[in-house]
């Protein structure tokens, strides 16, 4: 018997999804299981968001690093994240590492709260994971090369004259900070600071 505790998931991009028609039968496969529901979480924002764009799940990670359930129980596994394999099994892995199982209900093959496969379920979601990652990063060079031969600069493309030499005059300042400087002359605190810095410098080296 486990403390569990469900994470449902509805997109706000269709309305016409319900959270309870998730809830009813994960609160039904607890009772016949002999399980105690600790608490609920529920989102109703695009699994594509992380953490940080879903209260929610934040809030139930930070429950699972206090102990407060043994196990997280999900209608599947994009109910937990739809961020692509390597966030997801990342999200998993901070779950086992704080003693937490997850469960899929739609997925038990997926699910990690059977001690026999969670190892090979990790491992295999981890490889998995890593070949993402592979991919992503030959796809980025790929594109950065095809970027680069069609003759395009990469990077921020440079602002005008006129904001470069607003920008050099105010860095004469040695009291002014990169924030007040951009402030001053309407561009973002990176842009301030990078041509402050190499107004600054040329000045030091004249």
């Amino acid at each position: 018997m486990s403390r569990v505790a469900i994470y449902a998931r509805v997109s706000t991009e269709d309305r016409g999804q319900d959270p309870e028609n998730q809830l009813a039968q994960l609160r039904a496969w607890c009772a016949a299981a002999g399980h105690t529901i600790v608490a609920e979480y529920i989102d109703h924002a695009s699994g594509a968001k992380g953490a940080a764009g879903r209260k929610q799940f934040a809030a139930m990670l930070d429950d699972a690093h206090r102990r407060r359930f043994d196990l997280v129980l999900c209608w599947a596994l994009d109910r937990l994240s739809r961020e692509g394999m390597v966030p997801t099994i990342g999200y998993l892995q901070r779950l086992a590492a704080a003693g937490v199982a997850f469960h899929s209900y739609t997925e038990p093959l997926l699910s990690t709260d059977n001690e026999m496969v969670r190892d090979i379920v990790l491992a295999v979601m981890s490889s998995l994971a890593k070949l993402e990652r592979a991919r992503i990063s030959e796809r980025t060079k790929a594109g950065l090369a095809r970027v680069k031969a069609s003759g395009k600069r990469l990077g921020r493309p440079a602002i005008d004259g006129k904001l470069q030499a607003k920008i050099a005059a105010l860095a004469g300042d040695p009291a002014l900070t990169a924030y007040a400087i951009a402030k001053a002359v309407g561009c973002d605190v990176r842009t301030a600071a990078k041509y402050a810095g190499a107004a600054r410098g040329a000045r030091q080296a004249a």
